[in-house]
Order: structure tokens, then C-alpha cells, then sequence
């Protein structure tokens, strides 16, 4: 279905609706697991128009999530709510310049990715804040970094000051089920304290989406990436 015919359909009294009922959810799971977190909600506006953008900011979400550049900057061009911009997909290094327009890059997965993102911040004189990415689970359709490779990456990390690691991200196997969930989860929150010990602030952990972000904040999500439960689906 093509955007325009998403955007038709999107009320944005039912993305309230939607998001007072996701908040009260994330509260409840953060008393759950103890972890007393503030959790960020970022939603994910892909493949639907500038109108959920804007509707997700009167229903008071202040970030906002796109997987790909080209389709976050023609937003960027037309949406006048001052809502925080997320890159939440995997970013070619080739692209790695218009990265600078986002607030926060989640898919940090490799140190030539790492090195193209620090020489354009260092050419435009800013400090760009990003997420490591690890694949926990180790599916080969993931992007991100082994759980081992991410002490020795952190050491590498220090030596490109123009990029300020803010933590890790993963993504969970979408047929995943309560055990494997909590085991990928666990894997991120480790890849954060590894990020940590490496000197770097590291106090954010982005993890899970519509199905399974209730676990995520349980085992200590700082960021929930939310799509369609909050805009309805995208077939």
C-alpha cells in the first residue's frame, strides 16, 4: 500500500489512544524488573507520511525513529514539529554524512562504519551520538557486532572522540520466544556494561519493538522502537 493511502487512514486521536495505552504498558513492565529506567519512546514512522509524525508529537512523543535516510530527510523537509530524529536502520558507510542529521544513530555495527561516521563529524566540526549494535542471537539476516567483539571495539571506539557512544541496540529474532527474548535482552545489557568498562558513558540500551517490548523494558530497555502498535500495520 503505497504512504498516501497509510496517511488517509491515520487518525491521530487513535495514535493517542494508542500511545497512553503503550506508556501505561512501559510503566507497568518497568516496576516489573526493577531496573527504575526512564524508558524513551521512538516512534517508528517508516513507510508512512509526514502526517504520523505530527501526530505522534500532539500525542506527546517527542522522538522519532526512521529506518532509512533518503525517507527521514523528505520528512525532515515538511514536518515542523521539533521532535528528535533516529536512525534505526542499518546505515552504508556511503551515507554516512547525512547520518550527522540525526540526533541519535542506533545502528552502529562495524569499525569502518565507525570511521566514515567520526571523519564526517570531525569535517562538520560536531559530536554525533550513537549505539553499538549487537547481534546476540547470531542470525546472519542481523546486523551488529558479536558480544565478543565489543570490548576490543569499545578500545577502538576511544579513539574517535567526534562520535559519543551512548550505549548499545539490538534486535530480538521476530519468532522469538519468552526464553530467547530475555536471553537476547540480557546479551544487550552486558554489551552496554562491556561499553562501560571500555570508558565510554554508555547508558542507553534500545531494544525491543511492537511484539516484544514489554520483556525489553522488564529486562532494562532505555528506548522502545514502536511502529505498529502504535500507527497499525503497514501492508
Amino acid at each position: 500500500m503505497p504512504i498516501s493511502d497509510h496517511v488517509a487512514t491515520l487518525r491521530p486521536e487513535a495514535v493517542q489512544e494508542a500511545v497512553t495505552e503503550v506508556r501505561a504498558r512501559i510503566a507497568e513492565a518497568r516496576d516489573r524488573g526493577g531496573h527504575g529506567q526512564e524508558v524513551t519512546l521512538v516512534a517508528v514512522t517508516k513507510t508512512h507520511g509526514p502526517e504520523a509524525v505530527e501526530a505522534a508529537w500532539q500525542a506527546g512523543v517527542t522522538d522519532v525513529g526512521e529506518n532509512r535516510v533518503q525517507e527521514a530527510e523528505s520528512k525532515m523537509a515538511v514536518v515542523r514539529a521539533p521532535v528528535r530524529w533516529h536512525l534505526i536502520g542499518h546505515l552504508q558507510r556511503n551515507k554516512a554524512r547525512h547520518a550527522l542529521r540525526f540526533d541519535l544513530v542506533h545502528g552502529l555495527d562495524s569499525e569502518r562504519l565507525a570511521v566514515a561516521l567520526h571523519d564526517e563529524a570531525v569535517k562538520a566540526g560536531q559530536t554525533l551520538d550513537v549505539l553499538v549494535q549487537v547481534n546476540v542471537s547470531g542470525e546472519s539476516s542481523k546486523s551488529g557486532l558479536p558480544l565478543l567483539e565489543v570490548p576490543a571495539f569499545a578500545d577502538r571506539l576511544q579513539s574517535m572522540p567526534s562520535l559519543r557512544v551512548r550505549g548499545a541496540m539490538t534486535m530480538a529474532p521476530f519468532e522469538a520466544d519468552e526464553t530467547e527474548l530475555r536471553h537476547v535482552f540480557t546479551g544487550a545489557r552486558s554489551a552496554r556494561d562491556m561499553l562501560r568498562a571500555g570508558g565510554h558513558a554508555a547508558e542507553w540500551l534500545s531494544m525491543g519493538m511492537s511484539g516484544d517490548y514489554e520483556i525489553a523494558v522488564e529486562e532494562g530497555a532505555t528506548h522502545v522502537r514502536l511502529g505498529t502498535v502504535l500507527f497499525g500495520s503497514r501492508t
